[in-house]
Formats: structure tokens, sequence, C-alpha cells
């Protein structure tokens, strides 16, 4: 079985974050290391999306809160998506 995971280094102070990036840059590519290579149950799941080894908040699996969030976007900003 083939799995396969999104990962979010985060913003790390490289050439295209910038210096002054918020995040470690140490701690960046860890996440894809533990999924590469754990035996632990959590990392050996498909489909999902982390950030330094933590799945996001429950709100980006719902497409009801996805929508609100896009309409507000449209309304504020006068821009069609």
């Amino acid at each position: 079985m083939l799995l396969s995971n999104a990962v979010d280094p985060g913003r790390v102070p490289t050439r295209m974050g910038g210096p002054g990036a918020p995040d470690d840059l140490e701690l960046g590519h860890r996440t894809q290391e533990w999924l590469a290579s754990s035996d632990e149950p959590e990392a050996l799941t498909t489909g999902g999306y982390w950030y330094h080894r933590q799945q996001p908040h429950h709100a980006v699996h719902d497409e009801a809160f996805q929508e609100r969030l896009l309409r507000t976007l449209v309304e504020e900003t006068g821009t069609a998506l």
C-alpha cells in the first residue's frame, strides 16, 4: 500500500520564506522524515495534511465552513473566486 500525505513545513527562513520567517528551519523537515520512516500507527495513515506532526484544526475538513469562508472572502474583497 502506498501512503500519501501533504506536509506544510511552515514558513521557514530560506530565500523563499525570507530571513524573518517565524518557523524553525530545523523543524521544517522533521514531519516528512517521521511520515517516511516511522512505524507509529499515526504515521501510517494516508490522505492527511500535516504541520509539525500535527493534523490541522477539524474545520479544514468541514465543507460547509469552507463554503462560508469563501463567500465571506468574496463579500469582503469583491473578488469572485
